[in-house]
């Protein structure tokens, strides 16, 4: 799964790696969990040549109720490649309303002796990279507030992730550079769809371990000391 990523890059750099405008403002974001429900940056298939800010845990428009959304975005921060044209809240969505959601590293936790090491992990040399997601947009008939939001794609683990998830052995899909253009194009198959959904190569990855500063309930975790390594010698024995 992938509850936590960051995005620590300024704005103008990620405009330019990406070839996109941006006209919000931007603070570089060291620890991102998807239970504060952050407004975070996403291209759409809508504006593939513009971020926009949308809100982490995707809300479905047929949801009825304020009530309603705040509970069903707890569940959709992640959709499983597997079943997303099959479950209810997401199926609508993949065929046109696809997204990249920008990223440089996400977080996920070893379990080992009963205890969790938290990891975070990048693609090598810390480059942005964007994982692959759906969005929707819901109107709160109360207030007619719009509420535009995302969902971020889920698959098997590579074999490096497998070590680290490995629990559950997730990973989010993570979409190649080359392949952005593709992912956001209109009217693909169903197959073709699919056929992003493999597991990116161990190879162009890397990682480390972190302190446990970011599940702290007394310090700021969204900070640039959350994501500088820190050895825990016992986890020699896990390898």
């Amino acid at each position: 799964m992938c509850f936590h990523y960051a995005l620590t890059k300024e704005k103008a750099e990620i405009e330019i790696q990406l070839g996109v405008q941006w006209d919000d403002e931007w603070t570089p974001v060291f620890h991102a969990s998807g239970f504060s429900f952050l407004q975070m940056p996403v291209i759409t298939q809508k504006k593939p040549d513009q971020i926009q800010l949308f809100n982490w845990g995707l809300i479905p428009h047929w949801v009825k109720t304020k009530a309603d959304a705040d509970k069903l975005k707890t569940q959709t921060l992640n959709a499983r490649s597997e079943t997303i044209f099959e479950r209810p809240s997401f199926r609508s969505y993949i065929p046109n309303n696809r997204c990249l959601i920008i990223a440089d590293g996400f977080f996920e936790w070893m379990d080992f002796q009963k205890k969790k090491y938290p990891h975070f992990i990048q693609i090598k040399n810390g480059e942005l990279f964007c994982f692959a997601g759906i969005y929707a947009a819901w109107v709160d008939k109360t207030t007619g507030e719009l509420i535009n939001s995302f969902s971020i794609l889920t698959t098997d683990a590579n074999p490096m992730m497998e070590k680290i998830h490995n629990l559950k052995k997730r990973m989010p899909v993570i979409i190649a550079p080359n392949r952005y253009k593709k992912w956001l194009s209109p009217d693909l198959t169903k197959e073709e769809i699919q056929s992003f959904f493999s597991p990116f190569p161990e190879g162009r990855m890397q990682n480390h371990t972190i302190s446990k500063r970011i599940t702290s309930r007394t310090e700021n975790s969204n900070v640039p000391q959350t994501i500088e390594p820190l050895t825990y010698p016992e986890l020699a024995l896990s390898k």
